[in-house]
């Protein structure tokens, strides 16, 4: 498998008390199977769709119990260097770069306005073995107070092009790679609650977004946004049973024509 450009998002995983309790959500809602635990990984499990790797789940480590949340996972050709970019552009780096066996090696960063992410430098393990299709991570946005920050921040950690949603009721922008869209970015607004932290939004893919958000219901998660239908597919927002934030969008169900941009770095 080629490595990803520097700035691709590549994995997702988040922790979950219920470990079990996880795995039966999002079996029930995107159809995932779950690999064996890696007991020398702290119970790290991988979840497939239709045999390839998706994302994983595990347990919080002793003293790490809290809000559920997934982490988007951002390749890097060398964490260190990474980290150090990190650091320099004003962000915060909340684990130190870390080998995990052969697989690659990770940090856990932050960025100035309190968005934390990973970056990724695969070895064994590149990341995503299926994405762009029914149960596997689609799309990804920054969910910040500050998208000016973010929108400086960013391109000094990977070599993002910054383009803008030309339009006065939304603050949008969208990271490019080369001519490729990579991830997004969204302003809170003030009808955003105060409690509600800044964080990136990880979207899986659903063919039938309306289905997804009955099974969402049916297996004990909560409707925060949507169905709603835009020119990138119909998508709504959900919180699962353990607090964890995620979206679901189907591509296929598109409508409109995409906004205009602005180039602004």
């Amino acid at each position: 498998m080629t490595a990803r450009p520097e700035g691709t998002p590549v994995w997702a995983d988040a922790m979950f008390a219920d470990l079990d309790g996880a795995k039966t959500f999002y079996g029930e809602v995107l159809g995932w199977t779950f690999g064996a635990a890696a007991s020398e990984f702290g119970q790290y499990t991988q979840a497939y769709k239709d045999g390839r790797a998706v994302a994983a789940v595990v347990p919080p480590m002793p003293g790490q119990q809290g809000h559920s949340a997934w982490v988007l996972y951002l390749a890097t050709n060398d964490a260190a260097a990474a980290a150090e970019r990190v650091r320099a552009a004003g962000g915060a780096v909340l684990m130190e770069p870390l080998r995990v066996g052969t697989f690659g090696s990770m940090a856990i960063v932050r960025d100035p306005a309190g968005v934390v992410f990973g970056l990724w430098q695969g070895g064994d393990h590149e990341g995503f073995e299926l994405r762009d299709a029914p149960g596997s991570y689609g799309w990804a946005e920054v969910f910040t107070r500050d998208t000016a920050a973010a929108n400086s921040f960013f391109p000094q950690v990977f070599p993002y092009r910054v383009q803008k949603i030309v339009d006065d009721n939304v603050d949008y922008s969208v990271y490019l790679l080369g001519d490729a869209p990579a991830l997004g970015a969204m302003g809170m607004g003030p009808e955003t609650p105060s409690e509600v932290p800044p964080s990136i939004s990880v979207y899986f893919v659903v063919e039938d977004c309306d289905a997804a958000a009955a099974r969402v219901a049916a297996a004990g998660g909560q409707l925060l946004f949507g169905p709603l239908t835009t020119a990138h597919g119909r998508f709504a927002s959900f919180v699962d049973p353990q607090g964890a934030a995620f979206s679901l969008i189907d591509p296929a169900a598109a409508e409109g024509e995409a906004p205009s941009t602005i180039e602004v770095s």
